[in-house]
């Protein structure tokens, strides 16, 4: 065992994790490494629901608002970041608080990612132009072809991931699945994972609160300033493709958002379904993830 334990606070999207996180590293001395994919981009605060400075001031955030929306930013290159920025936090604790619920980042922290081929520009631009032009059937199709064993187990639905892994196929003329290997690394530190969780009924009227909350807040507003870009990748998701259909005269405002709290749910439980697969993860309500630390020596 290792001196130094990484606590991992997860769990579905709007369950608390920010409040838990930020009793816990008081608790420990640490400062919080922002495991949320969206929450990186400073143009999206609203949406993403990301600390606010009142937070931000109870606990010390990193990766929250530190890139602009343009700048390109993967699980990869939060991996290297955290690496990185890992051994400056231990010298403030032994223990140090990370916590998000975009479970590819998480896992490329605990466990690491495979580094993958650099992909000529000139061959993204084709496949994304054979996406806009035929539909992601053409490209599942392409990925069945080349890769049958990752198609079998792709999330098939997820354009993102879909063209990443026929972009692969394309630049390496070899299937994307021989390229991932799915060895952990050896971490120079223990970790802890927990997931926080409560009843459906009382997830989903959190989730279903939080959302009005956002566009009390000026949620619309903060679409509309990104909506020139919405073509980029970190707009492709909940909460931003709903009120760009409403823009586009597609969807009435209403509907969007319904539409944003039903995708928030499914999402929700997409994240619940990741961790359930992991037998490593420790699961409580939000309002006893202090005691289940304790229970486990870690605080």
């Amino acid at each position: 065992m290792s001196d130094r334990t990484l606590i991992v606070i997860t769990g579905p999207t709007g369950v608390g994790k920010t409040a838990a996180a930020i009793e816990v590293a008081r608790l420990v001395g640490s400062d919080i490494i922002n495991a949320d994919s969206r929450q990186v981009y400073r143009q999206l605060p609203i949406g993403t629901a990301a600390p606010t400075a009142q937070e931000q001031a109870m606990a010390h955030h990193h990766f929250v608002g530190t890139k602009d929306i343009t700048e390109p930013y993967s699980a990869a290159h939060f991996e290297s970041d955290v690496m990185a920025l890992l051994p400056r936090l231990w010298l403030q604790s032994d223990r140090v608080v990370m916590c998000g619920g975009s479970m590819l980042y998480v896992d490329a922290v605990c466990r690491g990612i495979d580094v993958m081929p650099d992909v000529d520009p000139l061959v993204r631009r084709a496949v994304k132009e054979q996406y806009r032009a035929q539909g992601l059937e053409a490209l599942q199709e392409e990925l069945r072809v080349k890769d049958p064993d990752y198609y079998g187990v792709a999330d098939l639905k997820n354009p993102a991931r879909v063209l990443h892994a026929v972009e692969l196929c394309r630049q390496t003329g070899r299937p994307y699945s021989s390229l991932r290997t799915g060895q952990a690394k050896i971490r120079p530190f223990d970790v802890v994972k927990v997931c926080l969780n409560v009843e459906r009924d009382e997830l989903y009227d959190r989730i279903n609160r939080r959302v009005n909350h956002m566009v009390a807040a000026g949620l619309e507003d903060e679409a509309r300033a990104v909506y020139p870009l919405r073509h980029l990748n970190a707009l492709n998701t909940v909460g931003y493709k709903e009120l760009f259909a409403c823009f586009d005269g597609v969807m009435e405002r209403s509907v969007a958002i319904e539409r944003i709290k039903k995708n928030t749910r499914v999402y929700a439980k997409k994240q619940l379904t990741w961790h359930k697969k992991d037998d490593t993860i420790h699961w409580c309500r939000p309002d006893e993830i202090v005691t289940v630390l304790q229970s486990l020596g870690v605080l």
